[in-house]
């Protein structure tokens, strides 16, 4: 029975397709399903070498549990629904890309203790909660520029994260074992993140560590320490008149789990057909509601069977790269029928014309909170760019329904000219571009939902610039560790939420009440 491989229709469709350079064999069609994304084209796709080992491992995943539940993903709807009404605020961070050694209790935990004081602080800057989503439990696959890459003189495969090869020259070709060791480590990452969220890692009663002495500019610090000064004392008042202790509000926390959906036969592999909770209701702009789309296969994320909707039951938030939003290509195609809330980057390179039929098709019926647009233009170029796709969604049935997050990490990317030619990013460029996506929301009426950062809990040292005063000198020692893009350490990601909680206080003419943690 072990050796026994018993492979669904549509998971055959997925190996077929796996093994044939992306050739596409199945009829096209205009209706749904998991495995309709193989009848499009395809962009950053593996191919396989062994049609018997793809099947064996997209077998194995279709019968192992989900990752996440479809109780889970609806109440990050809730809240996300929240975020594009301009009552919260979404910050989304973790590494570039995951590898399975990251798979440990030690680097968990700091992230997670990371962007639980990000969203302190953020909350004091915005008045507003902020809803934590982590870039963990799944990020490993990467789209790349290009399919090689020169070592020692030869072409070889280049690394697309844990998941589909090794980083390790010897282990480039794509091994298809490697998606259930991807499904292993995700689900034991989730279930640490829960475990050690209910065992008190996110208690507040518990002191948080603020330490400031990286920071060089006294101006600078005397602002971080005042902005410290008046959580660490709204914290101590709630204590004193015992506000914490109703319903243990500050004892844990919700965090929620991301990732870019790029491998779509392991995406596919974990999208379930579940029951959605009845407490859930969508939410629509009062000029709209769900039967103002027709009611055909074309809408299928409400099309229900009992109630039951399909779920990618891999991580609570997933998005499409700037590399795979192609309207006709297959990774659209995947994403428009599910049920999650999903995230679409969007790059210098994407046309304002486009954008609004890529949400037709992604949100017929407008569902607020569904969809979060990810923008990622790089300091240059945001000012021409941002109000171009802000225009193009308010003047359309779309207004009011999206999240506007700010990735300020990928168009900010530079080789330094000396030394190893290592990737970097400036401090400054990933401020300016955050600092300003908010000036350019707020003269366009709009809101600034989140941003989405590339970070790390350890002190590595990939992004230059910052208090630290780190130099492309800095970057050749040891503390260079990302297999792909460089990331923020936590005191620069500590600094960077300062920053932006600073810049919302100062532009308040009075302030507001302290939101719910």
């Amino acid at each position: 029975m072990e050796d026994q491989i018993i492979l669904s229709t549509a998971g055959e469709a997925a190996a077929e397709v796996k093994v044939t350079n992306g050739i596409q064999t199945n009829d096209e069609t205009s209706s749904w399903t998991p495995s309709s994304w193989t009848t499009k084209p395809i962009k950053q796709d593996v191919t396989y070498n062994d049609r018997a080992a793809v099947s064996k491992a997209l077998a194995k995943l279709e019968r192992c549990p989900p990752i996440v539940t479809p109780t889970e993903i609806c109440k990050l709807k809730r809240n996300l629904r929240d975020v594009a009404l301009g009552k919260a605020f979404l910050l989304q961070g973790g590494d570039c890309a995951e590898l399975f050694d990251y798979c440990e209790s030690g680097m968990i935990e700091s992230k997670i203790k990371l962007l639980l004081q990000m969203s302190l602080i953020l909350i004091y800057g915005a008045g507003k909660p902020v809803v934590r989503i982590a870039r963990m439990a799944g990020q490993f696959a990467k789209p790349r520029s290009s399919p090689t890459e020169q070592y020692n003189g030869k072409t070889i495969t280049a690394f697309r994260g844990d998941n589909i090869n090794g980083y390790d020259p010897e282990q480039r070709t794509p091994d298809p074992s490697r998606l259930v060791s991807a499904y292993f480590h995700s689900a034991a990452t989730s279930n640490y993140i829960r475990a050690s969220l209910s065992s008190g890692i996110a208690d507040l009663h518990s002191p948080l560590d603020w330490e400031l002495g990286h920071v060089k500019d006294s101006s600078i610090k005397a602002k971080y320490e005042t902005i410290v000064k008046s959580i660490t004392e709204s914290l101590r008042f709630m204590k004193t008149v015992g506000a914490d202790s109703a319903a243990g509000s500050l004892e844990t926390v919700e965090l929620f789990t991301s990732h870019e959906g790029l491998l779509l036969e392991y995406e596919q592999s974990l999208t379930r057909l579940l029951k959605t909770p009845s407490s859930y209701q969508p939410s629509y702009p009062s000029s709209s509601s769900s039967s103002s789309s027709s009611n055909n296969n074309n809408n299928p994320t409400h099309i229900t069977n009992n109630g039951k909707h399909y779920y990618n039951t891999s991580a609570h938030f997933l998005w499409i790269g700037d590399r795979t939003r192609q309207p006709d290509g297959a990774h659209i195609e995947y994403f428009r029928g599910i049920a999650n809330p999903i995230g679409l980057k969007i790059g210098p390179s994407f046309p304002p014309t486009d954008l609004v039929p890529l949400l037709n098709t992604l949100n017929p019926t407008r569902e607020i909170g569904k969809i979060t647009l990810i923008t990622r233009y790089g300091a240059a170029h945001i000012a021409s760019l941002l109000p171009q796709h802000i225009h193009a969604v308010q003047s359309s049935p779309h207004a009011g329904t999206v999240i506007w997050q700010c990735d300020p990490m990928h168009g900010n990317t530079r080789t330094t000219p000396t030394g190893s030619n290592k990737k970097t990013r400036r401090f400054a460029d990933i401020f300016a571009e955050v600092r300003a996506a908010m000036a350019i929301h707020k003269l366009a009426g709009t809101w600034l939902g989140g941003v989405h950062l590339e970070l790390t809990g350890e002190a590595v040292t990939e992004c230059v610039g910052g208090s630290e005063g780190l130099d492309d000198a800095g970057l050749e020692g040891g503390g260079y560790r990302s297999f792909c893009d460089p990331r923020l350490n936590e005191k620069q990601a500590l600094e960077l939420a300062f920053l932006v909680a600073g810049g919302w206080r100062e532009g308040e003419e009075e302030e507001e009440p302290a939101a719910p943690l």
